[in-house]
């Protein structure tokens, strides 16, 4: 009998998940991973080489159009499309141009994706500093909104930049480092594309290395001490993540962390072939649509989860392993619906009363909250819209929403409710997502936003470069 409910669970779960990938977007218009604005643009044009680019803007100039930037467009806030205006593509745009592996050192077009920078470094025992959980998005996109990962030491992505070159509004190609334009290094890197096309990048890599992987019990409560004392204090752990409990029974109170910790006795030789994450994915997305859909099934999803983390005892894995895609079955297009996320970073002191506040609001709002990650930052002073004033702790989370303009109006309030959470605890929150905070709260977040504003009216006077990030935040007070 358990053997036909399951079954049939699986039967439904699987008609309900292939009901869902129906779209519901124009094909005719444009828009991002959130489906929230679509517009229509003028074009979307493929980036391939550099003089090609340079008589695109000088087209847009002429014909007094806007250029907007994308590579995966997985940004939810308008980011990388403009009403009526031209849309590169930086796909296409995806050479690796040098890679030196005793200086350990690589050069990238910034179409390039993180996995064709771990494919060409991984046979020489090299690894990437930082990336985001999956390997998919394009190195252009990733310092474009200045990403961080679950590595523990190399703080957010622009610690691993050494330099890049940009093509400005007027045509210029300036090369771009702490030392040359370096004022351009800290606005362009989590400056959204809107200050010129990056064409190419230099990072800087690190060892790839074997890690011994467990995971342990923890609570909201005792998370902040246990990081303290066992992760950071512990220098063999190289890398840590921990997921918070949705289910109803310990709605975020119950927590697991996985921690990632660096054994010499491994030779890297016997564990550095590069795997795939494919095996599973449909069976894990069926089960992540069981989450989604009621708390029955959020109960269940934790319970499955907490049988997963209990398996994960001294599993063995690379770091360019570890840093791949695992995450792949929680993507989602379900018809008027969308898991959007929103992303805090809370003091590590200030965790356990943030999430707490954060559950009241929770509690009261019609918000249907399906993942809590919990990751590492540290504090970083280069960017001008730096998130992480000080060492802070990353909360990802995953939000199933409505995207009918009526339901949208429900979710705003509700997210700013938050937002005066993340506010009053000292946090900060991260910018790639959609735009639901108002524009008071991104200036009191953000309080460098005027000289950041200030240096894309000189560097881009004529505003060539656009998005709907710039539209929303500013400074017209149009938004709140």
């Amino acid at each position: 009998m358990k053997w036909f409910c399951l079954v049939l669970l699986i039967a439904v779960c699987s008609y309900e998940y292939a009901r869902t990938r129906t779209a519901d977007q124009d094909p005719y218009l444009i828009t991002d991973y959130s489906r929230l604005h679509p517009v229509k643009v003028e074009r979307v044009t493929e980036g391939r080489e550099v003089q090609q680019l340079i008589r695109i803007l000088q087209e847009a100039k002429d014909k007094r159009l806007t250029v907007s930037i994308a590579g995966q467009r997985h940004s939810q806030g308008g980011h990388t499309y403009y009403k009526d205006g031209i849309v590169i593509d930086m796909k296409t745009y995806n050479n690796i141009l040098s890679f030196d592996p005793s200086a350990k050192v690589i050069r990238v077009q910034a179409g390039a994706t993180w996995k064709d920078v771990q494919d060409k470094i991984n046979p020489y025992g090299l690894a990437v500093k930082t990336m985001q959980s999956q390997n998919i998005f394009t190195i252009g996109g990733s310092i474009s909104i200045n990403a961080h990962g679950r590595d523990l030491h190399n703080g957010s992505l622009i610690n691993s930049v050494e330099s890049f070159r940009l093509l400005t509004a007027g045509g210029e190609i300036k090369n771009v480092s702490r030392t040359e334009n370096k004022e351009l290094f800290s606005l362009a890197l989590g400056g959204y594309g809107l200050f010129g096309i990056i064409l190419d990048v230099t990072l800087t890599l690190t060892e790839d290395e074997v890690y011994r992987m467990t995971t342990e019990a923890t609570s909201v409560q005792d998370y902040s001490c246990y990081f303290k004392e066992n992760i950071l204090l512990d220098g063999s752990v190289r890398m840590s993540i921990a997921r918070i409990s949705v289910a109803p029974e310990g709605f975020l109170t119950d927590m697991y962390a996985m921690n990632y910790r660096k054994d010499p006795g491994l030779p890297l030789a016997e564990h550095h072939t590069l795997k795939e994450y494919e095996q599973g994915v449909i069976p894990s997305k069926i089960m992540f649509h069981v989450n989604r859909s009621s708390d029955w099934g959020k109960n269940l999803f934790w319970s499955t989860q907490k049988l997963y983390f209990n398996s994960q005892q001294n599993v063995i894995v690379s770091r360019n392993n570890a840093m791949r895609s695992e995450s792949a079955f929680m993507e989602y297009r379900g018809t008027g619906t969308n898991d959007l996320l929103q992303e805090y970073f809370i003091p590590v002191d200030e965790f356990a009363g943030f999430v707490a506040d954060m559950r009241s609001v929770l509690l009261q709002e019609n918000l249907n909250l399906l993942n809590i990650s919990v990751r590492f930052v540290q504090k970083d002073e280069e960017a001008v819209l730096s998130y992480a004033r000080e060492d802070m702790f990353a909360l990802v989370c995953l939000f199933n929403v409505p995207l009918s303009d009526k339901e949208q109006a429900k979710i705003k309030p509700a997210i700013q409710k938050i937002i005066q959470e993340v506010i009053r605890h000292r946090g900060t929150y991260y910018l790639p997502y959609a735009a639901y905070p108002t524009q008071t709260q991104f200036q009191t977040v953000y309080p460098r936003q005027k000289e950041f504003f200030e240096g894309k009216d000189r560097y881009d006077p004529e505003h060539l470069f656009m998005n709907y990030f710039y539209e929303q935040y500013r400074g017209d007070g149009n938004h709140e």
